[in-house]
């Protein structure tokens, strides 16, 4: 009889938990970075990438803060300007049954790094690592904006 009332809770934490995290994600949003800036000296055929990167949580308790990637973005200029803007999900993709909603929707990345390329083998020709907490400011409820414009250096 146990064993049947286990057998049975455990199908239904299979059957509920993917739900529960379905549900979860209908009450999480979608915010974006923002990113406008200009490069001096733009190369000729340069692109400007953007990467987001996470904290890792797991580490967090060891007082490491290894950053793992996550969403990206790349323009070509236009005279010599970029505007790149990076949607992300506010939900943790970390399974976590019995949580509360809001630890699972409150996920931003930590740093952004900006990086110019230049030519077909994208050779990187100038980066910036901006931090989120300190050099962005929330333009709305869901976008974040650099608090002065990003500056890229092309060859001189």
């Amino acid at each position: 009889m146990r064993s049947r009332l286990l057998a049975s809770l455990v199908a239904l934490a299979f059957v509920l938990g993917p739900a529960a995290t379905s549900f979860a994600a209908s009450w999480c949003g979608t915010e974006v970075v923002i990113l406008k800036g200009r490069v001096e000296n733009p190369p000729r055929d340069a692109s400007v990438r953007a990467q987001l990167l996470y904290a890792k949580k797991q580490q967090a308790h060891l007082g490491k803060q290894p950053e793992q990637p996550g969403e990206s973005g790349e323009v070509t200029l236009e005279n010599g300007r970029f505007t790149i803007q990076i949607p992300f999900v506010t939900q943790y993709r970390e399974p976590v049954i019995f949580a509360g909603l809001r630890d699972k929707c409150d996920r931003k990345p930590k740093t952004v790094v900006v990086t110019l390329l230049e030519g077909d083998q994208n050779e990187e020709r100038d980066r910036v690592s901006l931090d989120l907490a300190t050099d962005f400011t929330k333009a709305d409820a869901t976008a974040y904006t650099p608090r002065s414009d990003i500056v890229l250096h092309g060859p001189h």
